[in-house]
Order: structure tokens, then sequence, then C-alpha cells
């Protein structure tokens, strides 16, 4: 079972408790995954399709509870590329009574050609009304990814007008959705941990968001050991090259010229890396009588440098 299935199924088995965000919900479900058909002379049907049966019960319940209507489910397999099963859910009852209280349709004058697919912000006075709204969204159209794999948050919308004021509706919450066109849907979608984790707070899948911060934490951690092991890994680096430009110069020194005649300073330190050849700058200032710090340690292989650079292969070192 996917990762999203699992928020749906756990946000599938809350309790209807208010009228207000049963409706709410509703809208929301009517908008995101419902379709509206025509047979016959003033004859309307609702459809609402989906791929995961806790879904397709939360809608049965849903009609059951506020219209006391029963609707007809039926069940289909996918084809070979895609063996998903998809539920249908079909109305054919109190369907304009429906359109007219999720405001999809004017209350005067019914026209099943005229839809308004924007989410109906009289219904969503109150903050529990707009959670549920929400919620409504993700279990018609949501996606959420694995966040072992990576964090993406998507409402996939049939219609452009949705999908932006949905997006308008996501900025109560603080959550800053982008939209995309991809194959003629309006796509909103998050890719911030700390959104998505909102999302799911808003919508009340608490064990989902529980599963996902524990796994922020994990990679949050993995990512902080890597970042220690790259650093000191680089601090390595940087001290066997130091080093060995050093011993090069101390052998180049041993090699034209004799290296006891360096100034007791220089010589101290140039004896101690050849005995030290791993040992940083630090630990080379330490072994000194009396010690010296790393800035000290690092003018003195400077100077040896310098010495060594301007030593010609007959030259002196004084």
């Amino acid at each position: 079972m996917s990762f999203s299935s699992t928020v749906k199924n756990e946000v599938c088995r809350q309790p209807i408790e208010k009228n207000c965000c049963l409706l709410a919900e509703l809208a929301a479900l009517v908008r995101s995954t419902g379709v509206v058909t025509i047979k016959g002379h003033d004859h309307v049907q609702l459809v609402f399709s989906t791929e995961n049966a806790a879904v397709a019960r939360r809608i049965y319940s849903l009609l059951k509870k506020k219209y006391g209507v029963s609707a007809s489910v039926s069940v289909s397999r996918g084809k070979k590329l895609k063996r998903a099963n998809s539920y249908r859910v079909q109305l054919q009852e109190t369907v304009k009574v429906i359109l007219s209280d999720v405001m999809m349709v004017a209350e005067a004058g019914f026209n099943p050609y005229q839809l308004n697919h924007a989410i109906p912000i009289d219904l969503l006075e109150s903050d529990c009304c707009k959670r549920a709204y929400i919620k409504g969204v993700f279990l018609g159209c949501g996606s959420l990814s694995d966040p072992e794999k990576g964090y993406h948050l998507e409402f996939v919308n049939h219609n452009d007008s949705h999908a932006k004021t949905f997006s308008k509706l996501l900025t109560h919450y603080h959550l800053t959705a982008k939209i995309i066109v991809r194959k003629g849907y309006h796509v909103v979608y998050l890719k911030e941990s700390e959104q998505i984790v909102d999302v799911l707070n808003i919508i009340g899948a608490y064990n989902s968001l529980l599963q996902v911060e524990n796994i922020r934490i994990v990679k949050e951690m993995r990512n902080n050991i890597n970042r220690v092991i790259n650093c000191e890994t680089a601090n390595l680096s940087k001290t066997v090259d130091a080093s060995m430009r050093q011993i090069e110069h101390i052998n180049r020194l041993q090699q034209f010229s004799d290296l006891n005649r360096l100034p007791k300073p220089l010589l101290d330190v140039a004896l101690l890396r050849l005995d030290h050849p791993d040992a940083s700058l630090k630990e080379i200032g330490e072994m000194l009588s009396p010690p010296i710090g790393k800035s000290g340690v690092n003018h003195r292989f400077k100077k040896i440098e310098q010495i060594a650079q301007n030593l010609s292969v007959k030259g002196d070192i004084l």
C-alpha cells in the first residue's frame, strides 16, 4: 500500500460530527472527483470515481448521512498497465439539491451546463469547515509521496478556477503552494516537508504526521553526520596536503644545505614535521617547548618555505 493510500485510509476513519463540515467536505469531493452527467431530458447524474476503497465508502456515508439516499457502488479492474481497482459511486436521486447545496449551481434557474468550480467561500466561514474542505480535496485528488524517497504533496484539479481558489485557501494556513499544468490538469503542489506536515495536521492525519516527522528526524541526523564526515575528510585532506608540501621544503633544505643551520625555532618545527608527518599544525604547536599556537607554527613553516624556494642548487640557507 502506498503512503498516500495510508494517509487517506487514516483520514477516512475520522467521524463526521458537524453538519457544516460534512457539507464542506462533500463540496470538496464533488469538485475534486465528481462528474455531472446528463442523460435524456432533465435527467442529471452525479458520479464519483476513486481508486481508494475507503474514499468510496466515505463518499457513500456522506451522501447517506446528509440526504438519506443510497448511491450505487461499482468496482472495475484496471487495465494491464494500471491494475488498481477503480470504484465508482453513482447517484441519481436529489442530484440537483446536492449541487445547489454545495454551490455548484445557482439555486434559481438550475443549469447543469454552468457549474461553479471555484471554492464556495460561503460554506467555509468557520475554521473547521476550511479544514474539512482541504480534507475533502485531499481525499478526492490528493497524492502524497513516500517521505522516505522525497517530499511532494499535490492536488490534481480538472479545473483552473478550483486550482487557483484552492491555492488561495491554503494561504489561510500560511502554506505557499505552486500551480503547474500537466497533461491538461491543473496541479497544486507543495514540496517543503514542514508545509506537508502542516497539511497533515490540518486534515487530522496525526499518525501519518508522526511518521513523516520521524523520517525527517532520521534524515536530518543522517545529513548532519554526512556533513561532519565531509568536513573532517576535507580537513584531513588539507592537513595531509600541507604536510606533504612542508616535508618537501624540508627535504629540499636537507638536499642542498645543512638543515641544522636553520634558526632554532624553524629547526624545531622542521624536525617535528619529519617525525610526525600526519600531525596537524595545532598538534605540532603543542609538542614544542614552550607550546605555541597554530598560527605561530604556520608562520614558521612559511619561513621554511620561503628559504627553500629561494635556495639555489649551490646556495646557502643563511
